[in-house]
């Protein structure tokens, strides 16, 4: 393994970060061009003052700054602007990062959610893929240090009041790749301080001219105030002392009232001579209805945060009026609304709502009406000092936190209309916290309109619960048995949600709950029977039984004409789908997937909706009616796993509208000639469909494009050649002896997967394809020579490809892919591999790259090049100061008898340096140390490193414009190696499952290919050297990429 360690002194450490900011500068003048209508009616209306903020911000921190990874924080008093100069920050340059995350209301989330979300959160963002399963802090901490390490990226954490949050999310500057900007805002300068923020920019209030212009935009809807308001106008401005969030609440407050509202406005504020914020936001709490006062409270101490749409049903059981009462809200400035719904509310606004709820009952909770803190809920609970005043709970277990309570915990809370409690044990058997009923419970209010119990431990509700008022049933991982026994009349009730809940065996009578929408009970492993009542709710729009493996059937009849969704998927008892009646052309989505239902239903035809079919591992499926071409929605149709699947109708070509068609793992050996009518579709994958296998059809052989193609392979290309709007094609293990010249006529394509197949070359006109970034051929065995590819592809993955002598790659291209080249043992005797190595040498010291490139390179012996050499895993270095980079290589083996287990992240391990610097003005030592750090399966053996120098760049300048055979090739006297070291045979007919092999190799299922480690580059590197290049041999670590090594029908 060979890495690259982009190095320099300050002054050139400048010019470097010169360059980049350069780059970042262009980017933000063509957004700003682009945009420029927008944020010039943003600033001028909501953002007054802030632009002057931003270009201070971004001229001294984030633009101008070194290229490395620096940390920022901005500090003020809460309602001075911290969030909203974040965000404007966060959206102008958060193009000019690989990727990037805001996470706001740190603090509160912390308290409500856990580190832990917040962690997947930010993963999730990042890696931009479906949210990540973490199981606690300490493994966040080491997936987010280890995948970001080498992605520039830009991560905003608003409003941070502990350090813990900091370590969890963000910890040093050696998580993230070089060029990388952490933003931090909070009110505590003394954390940012203590935490070794780079710089920290302190929010200053705002000026009296920009004063007077924000409150007048929100008292007048314009710049400047009424003459006859004039000097009211400047009298309140004065009383807000600059601070955006008052001046916006007063000026909504006060628009379009008369002028003696406003003169008793002034008079309150003047009868309080150290009026603060609070004060001045609590007129406007007090001018509010009272139903508009308990919408407030309930969204401060309740739902802030959640999305509108999702409590609507909730908030009008309150009586709240929703629809009507949050637009009131709004307008007054006490809440926001994101684009996405979502309750948004000022933390200076939130804590002044819960402060009136304190103030309730300042000693005892027990006679407040909202109780949020973990404390306050427990103590009511425990002690029973519940009162008839309580009416909604929220609690937040603490981790490892576990409470028994007795049976009349909630007996005097007659009144209680809200009941969440956050109950949920991680996965892993990880201890989390949790409620215990020894004794039962006796008694629930019936006033209750939500109940959100995540692991309520009982297997039944109290028997004399009946909540002819509820809306929403949550418990999920819940010990429920049996919901009710016979009728229960719930006219109110839209959702029940009992995931996880293993002990559910079945859903009771439900004619009673005649408006239920949503009915969702995933994993609920031993449910084997629901009602026959469940046929007739005509208000039902999801229902979701995923993963019910011990449901055998449903009702026979279900007249459902809502029904949007339904989700059978791994359902794997399912043997037929229930005859539906009446109008079911609502439905859009529909998951058969893991049934062992052997024929679709025949309503298929009616379902003229239908976007999504998901029919993946249905073992028993062997056709497909001609009644699904005329589904004309339908975008994305999963057939992947249906192993007896033989053909497609011949008409699929009709369902205009696909988009997606998945057909890995099936018997298909074909497309059927209509095929080429499918306009928009994007994504295709025949993976491990056996093309050397079929004949192709006479139909087929009838249609013009196929007269000229031999084999199956060939007709499918040529079918798919008129698809013009194709990107992602996946032909892997599908037996190609030859990858047809037509390929080239693909020209959308940006993501192409032909891994484990038997070609031995690629045809010449890929070239053609200039959109392809991603390219998968590991385990072609046979494959020998690459042609030349397109300049703008960015990944290659050829592990395993034994066979490969020539790579594409010449000293006087531009070109730059990202390498994955394990086990490409030919290689290494072929001079233009040698070449290539010192071209990307000479370009990565010279800086030709900004971000990260990685490659990997097959060798057992350190190349005579590096100057210092060592056994083992560390070594020292002495030179002058004025080195312009370290050149660091290692050689690894794998331990005999470890088996190599891999992680939902999709790597195995991580082999990480160090770097340390001693010494004077003169010279320096220089200490570097490889370690292991997720596990004992592999070990460093040799490892090497060199300063590289001026002159040394100006060597590698005339070599490679010289003799091909060059005195410093890093292979030279070393082409006769023996790849002991690196090479790591596996063999299928060997494998286990479970050990490794007699020798020490590890052993895998699919090609021989071991799998390569990545290193990573720990803070202190970063800190002097502000571009970072790494040659990594790690593919499967990259978000998007497909393991080499996946089952065919995958």
């Amino acid at each position: 393994m060979l890495y690259i360690i982009q190095s320099s002194k300050f002054l050139f450490c400048y010019l470097l970060c010169r360059h980049e900011s350069k780059i970042i500068q262009e980017i933000l003048e063509r957004i700003s061009s682009e945009l420029n209508l927008i944020f010039q009616s943003t600033i001028s209306k909501e953002l007054v003052g802030i632009e002057s903020r931003v270009m201070e911000m971004l001229d001294l921190y984030l633009v101008e700054g070194s290229g490395g990874v620096r940390f920022v924080g901005i500090c003020g008093m809460g309602g001075m602007g911290k969030t909203t100069l974040a965000l404007e920050i966060y959206e102008r340059i958060s193009g000019g990062f690989e990727a990037s995350s805001f996470i706001a209301d740190v603090r509160e989330k912390t308290i409500n959610h856990h580190l832990v979300s917040l962690q997947e959160q930010l993963l999730s963002n990042i890696l931009k893929g479906s949210r990540k399963n973490i199981s606690n802090v300490f493994e966040g901490i080491n997936v987010i240090g280890n995948r970001l390490r080498n992605k520039k990226v830009l991560i905003v954490l608003d409003d941070v009041d502990g350090e813990e949050q900091l370590e969890a999310l963000v910890g040093n500057h050696d998580w993230f790749g070089s060029g990388s900007r952490i933003i931090v805002t909070s009110r505590d300068n003394h954390l940012l301080r203590r935490r070794g923020m780079d710089d920290i920019y302190t929010v200053k209030g705002l000026n009296n001219n920009d004063a007077l212009r924000l409150f007048s935009w929100r008292a007048f809807k314009k710049p400047y105030p009424e003459e006859n308001y004039v000097d009211l106008s400047k009298d309140l401005v004065n009383y807000a002392n600059g601070l955006p969030l008052a001046l916006k609440v007063l000026g909504s407050l006060l628009f379009e009232k008369r002028i003696d509202e406003w003169k008793s406005t002034l008079y309150k504020l003047k009868q309080e001579p150290d009026s603060n914020i609070v004060n001045i936001l609590q007129i406007s709490f007090d001018c509010l209805m009272d139903t508009q006062k308990d919408l407030f409270l309930d969204i401060a101490c309740f739902f802030k945060g959640e999305n509108k749409n999702c409590i609507r049903d909730i908030l009008k059981s309150f009586g709240y009026y929703p629809d009507y009462n949050i637009d009131v809200l709004m307008d007054k400035s006490l809440i926001t609304i994101n684009r996405e719904g979502t309750l948004l509310m000022h933390d200076l606004l939130q804590e002044m709502g819960q402060e009136i709820v304190r103030r309730e009952s300042p000693e005892e909770p027990g006679r407040r009406s909202r109780l949020w803190l973990c404390e306050d809920v427990l103590h009511i609970l425990k002690n029973d000092t519940g009162t008839e005043v309580v009416e909604g709970i929220m609690l937040n277990m603490p981790i490892e936190a576990k409470e028994h309570l007795s049976a009349k915990a909630f007996s005097k809370m007659k009144n209680l209309r809200l009941l969440k409690i956050n109950n949920v044990k991680p996965p892993q058997g990880l201890n989390r916290g949790h409620i215990q009923l020894p004794q039962g419970l006796n008694y629930l209010s019936n006033e209750l309109c939500a109940i959100d119990w995540h692991g309520y431990p009982l297997k039944s509700m109290p028997t004399s619960f009946q909540p002819n008022k509820l809306v929403e049933l949550r418990m999920h991982c819940s010990g429920i048995k049996k919901l009710w026994k016979g009728i229960m009349i719930l006219n109110e009730l839209k959702l029940i949600d009992l995931s996880d809940s293993q002990n559910l065996i079945e859903i009771p009578d439900l004619s009673g709950v005649p408006n239920l929408k949503q009915l969702i009970l995933r994993r609920c492993t031993r449910l084997y029977m629901i009602s026959a009542s469940l046929g007739d709710l005509k208000e039902l729009i999801r229902l979701d039984l995923n993963g019910c493996k011990g449901l055998k059937s449903l009702p026979h009849k279900i007249n459902l004409e809502a029904l949007e969704i339904i989700d059978l998927g791994g359902c794997s008892r399912l043997k037929k789908f229930p005859e539906i009646t009446g109008n079911i052309s609502h439905l859009s989505e529909l998951c058969l997937s893991e049934t062992i239902i052997k024929d679709l239903p025949l309503l298929l035809e009616h379902l003229t909706n239908l976007t999504k079919l998901d029919l993946r591992e249905c073992k028993n499926l062997s056709s497909l009616p001609n009644a699904m071409c005329s589904l004309m929605s339908l975008k994305t149709l999963n057939l992947s796993g249906c192993s007896r699947l033989d053909k497609l109708p011949e008409n699929l070509g009709n369902v205009e509208g696909l988009e997606v068609l998945n057909v890995s793992g099936t018997g298909i050996r074909g497309l059927p000639s209509s095929i080429i009518l499918l306009k928009n579709l994007k994504t295709l994958s025949f993976s491990g469909c056996d093309f050397l296998l079929s004949k192709p059809s006479n139909k087929l052989l009838n249609f013009p494009l196929f007269q000229r193609s031999p084999n199956a392979m060939g007709m499918l290309m040529h079918t798919l050649s008129s698809l013009s709007s194709l990107r992602d094609l996946n032909l892997s293990y599908c037996n190609l002896r030859a990858v047809p010249d037509v390929i080239g006529c693909l020209s959308s394509l940006t993501f192409l997967q032909l891994k484990g197949n038997n070609f031995a070359s690629l045809p010449k006109n890929i070239i053609q394809l200039s959109h392809l970034k991603t390219l998968y051929l590991c385990g072609c065995m046979d494959l020998r020579l690459l042609p030349e590819l397109p300049l703008n592809i960015k990944y290659i993955n050829a592990d395993g490809c034994m066979s490969l002598e020539t790579l594409p790659i010449r000293p006087e291209d531009d070109f730059r892919p990202c390498l994955s080249l394990c086990n490409c043992m030919k290689l290494i005797n072929n001079q233009g591999y040698n070449d290539m190595f010192l071209t990307m040498l000479r370009r990565y010291i010279q800086g030709a790259y900004l971000g990260y490139e990685y490659f990997l390179i097959p060798g057992s012996e350190i190349p005579k090049w590096f100057s210092h050499q060592s056994v083992g895993t560390s070594l020292n270095l002495q030179g002058p100061l004025d080195f312009m980079g370290i050149v660091v290589c290692a050689v690894f083996i794998f331990r005999k008898h470890r088996p190599l287990p891999t992680t939902p992240w999709g790597f195995t391990h991580y082999l990480h340096f160090s770097y340390n610097v001693m010494g004077s003005e003169i010279s320096d030592s220089h200490g570097i140390i490889f370690h292991e750090q997720s596990g004992p399966g592999l070990e460093v053996t040799k490892c090497g490193a060199r300063l590289v120098y001026k002159q040394d760049i100006e060597d590698l300048k005339q070599t490679m414009a010289g003799s091909s055979r060059c005195s410093i090739s890093p292979y030279e006297d070393d082409l006769d190696y023996s790849a002991k070291d690196t090479k790591i045979k596996r063999s299928r007919d060997d494998f286990d499952g479970d050990e490794a092999g007699p020798s020490g190799e590890a052993t895998n299922s699919e090609v021989d290919i071991p799998h390569p480690k990545r290193i990573r580059l720990p803070n202190l590197i970063e800190r002097f050297i502000p571009h970072l290049a790494n040659w990594i041999g790690n593919s499967s670590t990259q978000e998007g990429d497909s393991n080499c090594e996946e089952e065919k029908s995958q």
